[in-house]
């Protein structure tokens, strides 16, 4: 496991983009961690090395989203899975798994059954939206994040992650 404190949301995208450099189609990122923990701030850094048309943002009213990369390589699946009850309502999104590199937000629980190797990405705020609710300006900034990754599975045991 590898362990990270990420000061900032530029180095939340810049993590991303790290990230990015190792996935391939078939591929999925497992992102847990409170509201405004950053889930979507590193998304966008994996949007952006990769190369993927539009802009990068919350798929939370849309559950999905598809956004093709400008090289024609694998899309990237973007899903907010807060709204959903589990692995099989993910699995009736009828997302292409083995074409895609699929990041889902809110991930505990849902990838039970949809594969075997995944890389986990959990954020942690140390005061965050869990408890009191902490403005960047009064911590003198953004407020730091404890970010722990976690590869899963036979494909990041054969490709291990770096």
């Amino acid at each position: 496991m590898i362990r990270l404190e990420i000061q900032t949301p530029e180095e939340m995208a810049g993590l991303g983009r790290r990230i990015a450099r190792q996935l391939r189609a078939g591929d999925i990122v497992a992102l847990n961690g409170e509201l405004g923990a950053g889930k979507t701030t590193l998304t966008r850094g994996l949007g952006d090395e990769l190369g993927v048309r539009g802009a990068v943002t919350s798929p939370t009213f849309v559950l999905a989203r598809t956004h093709p990369r400008t090289d024609g390589g694998a899309p990237l699946v973007h899903v907010d899975a807060y709204r959903l009850d589990g692995a099989a309502e993910l699995d009736d999104l009828d997302i292409d798994f083995d074409g895609s590199i699929v990041v889902v937000e809110w991930a505990a629980g849902m990838l039970d059954g949809i594969s075997d190797s995944l890389l986990e990405v959990s954020i942690a705020r140390p005061t965050g939206a869990g408890g009191a609710s902490v403005q960047a300006e009064d911590l003198g900034g953004p407020e730091p994040r404890q970010v722990s990754i976690r590869p899963l599975g036979p494909r990041w045991e054969r490709h291990p992650f770096a």
